[in-house]
C-alpha cells in the first residue's frame, strides 16, 4: 500500500468513527465505509462484497430502546484494511467477516466504556461553577443556552440522532443545574435562565421532532424548578425564541436548501410580523433581564422573543 493510499484509509476511518457518533453523512455504514476503503487502495470490488455483506448484518444490529449496537464502522473500516492487506481478493471475503463480528463487539464495549467516561463531563460541570465561585466569589446567574438541531423525518430519524438532541438540549441544561444550584442555596438566592424555544411548546415543524420534545421539556424543567427553589430566592425562567440569525439556524438553512441557504433564511423571515430574524444580541439581552434584580418577580415564567411569529392564525382573513 502506497504512503497515499495509507493517508487516504486514515481519512476514511477518521470520517467513519466521526459519523459513528454525529451519523450525518453516513460515512460508517458498512456499505460506504468499505467502498471507500477499497476506492483508495485499489480494491473496489472485494470491499464493495464486503460491505454489502457487513450492511446486511448490521441491519440487525439496530438499537432497541437503550441497547448500544455493536460498532459497525471499527467492523467494516478494520475488516477492509484485513481483507486488502491480505491480498487474497474476493476469496478474502468470509476471512474478513470472520474478523468483523469480534470487532464489532469489541467496539460495542469501547462504546460503552466512552458513555462511562462521560460522567467526566458532569464533573467537568461541577469544576466549572466550583471556579466561578473562586474566581468571583458566589454564581448569580446561570445561562443555560446550548442547543442543538437536525433535521430528519421522523421516520428517517435514527436513535443516535435522538440521543444526540436529548444529551445537549435536556441533559446539558440538568447537569448545569445541578451543578449551580447548590452554591445558589449556599449563598442564599440565584437566577437561572434557560434556553427553551416556541418549536415544541407552541408551534411545531416537520422534521424537527427530537429538536420539539427536548425544548418542550426545558419548559416543564423550568417550572418545576421555579417552584421547588422560589422560596429559597433562586428564580428560574425560560426564553421561547422563534428563529435568531446564529450558526445553528444557518446550518438549518442549508440542510433545508443546500442550493441557496439564504433564500430559506428569507423564506423564515417572510413569515414574522417583524420581517427578520432576531439579532443574537436581542436575546442576549433577554437574558440579561431575566437574570438581573429588574425581573425579580418573575419565575417560572415562559417569556416569548418571535417578533411576533406565533401570533398570527393559520388561516386568515386579516387585512395585512
Amino acid at each position: 500500500m502506497s504512503v497515499i493510499s495509507m493517508v487516504l484509509v486514515v481519512i476514511v476511518a477518521f470520517l467513519a468513527g466521526m459519523e459513528g457518533v454525529l451519523d450525518e453523512f453516513q460515512f460508517h455504514q458498512p456499505l460506504v465505509a468499505c467502498t471507500l476503503i477499497g476506492l483508495v487502495t485499489g480494491q473496489l470490488v472485494p470491499c464493495i462484497i464486503l460491505g454489502g455483506s457487513l450492511q446486511m448484518i448490521a441491519l440487525g444490529w439496530a438499537n432497541i430502546g437503550a441497547a448500544v449496537a455493536p460498532d459497525a464502522a471499527l467492523a467494516a473500516v478494520a475488516s477492509a484494511i484485513i481483507l486488502v492487506q491480505g491480498g487474497q481478493g474476493r476469496a478474502g471475503v468470509d476471512t474478513a467477516i470472520a474478523v468483523a463480528i469480534p470487532l464489532a463487539v469489541a467496539g460495542l464495549f469501547l462504546t460503552m466504556i466512552v458513555r462511562t467516561l462521560s460522567v467526566i463531563c458532569v464533573h467537568q460541570m461541577d469544576a466549572a461553577a466550583a471556579q466561578g465561585v473562586e474566581k468571583f466569589g458566589e454564581i448569580n446567574v446561570a445561562c443555560c443556552n446550548a442547543g442543538v438541531c437536525r433535521l430528519a423525518p421522523f421516520e428517517e430519524m435514527d436513535d443516535k440522532t435522538r440521543d444526540f438532541h436529548i444529551d445537549v438540549n435536556i441533559k446539558g441544561v440538568w447537569n448545569t443545574c445541578k451543578a449551580v444550584i447548590p452554591y445558589m442555596l449556599k449563598q442564599g438566592g440565584g437566577n437561572i435562565v434557560i434556553a427553551s424555544s416556541v418549536t415544541g411548546d407552541i408551534v411545531a415543524d416537520a422534521g424537527e421532532a427530537a429538536y420539539a420534545m427536548t425544548k418542550a421539556a426545558l419548559v416543564g424543567l423550568t417550572k418545576c424548578l421555579a417552584v421547588e427553589y422560589a422560596s429559597r430566592n433562586i428564580r428560574v425562567n425560560c426564553s421561547q425564541l422563534g428563529y435568531a440569525r446564529t450558526p445553528m439556524v444557518e446550518k438549518m438553512a442549508v440542510e433545508s436548501n443546500p442550493e441557496n441557504p439564504e433564500a430559506a433564511i428569507a423564506d423564515i423571515a417572510v413569515g414574522v410580523p417583524m420581517k427578520r430574524l432576531a439579532k443574537p444580541i436581542e436575546v442576549g439581552e433577554l437574558f440579561a433581564f431575566l437574570g438581573s434584580d429588574e425581573s425579580s418577580y418573575l419565575t417560572g415564567s415562559q417569556i416569548v422573543i418571535d417578533g411576533g411569529s406565533t401570533l398570527p392564525e393559520t388561516m386568515s382573513i386579516g387585512t395585512n
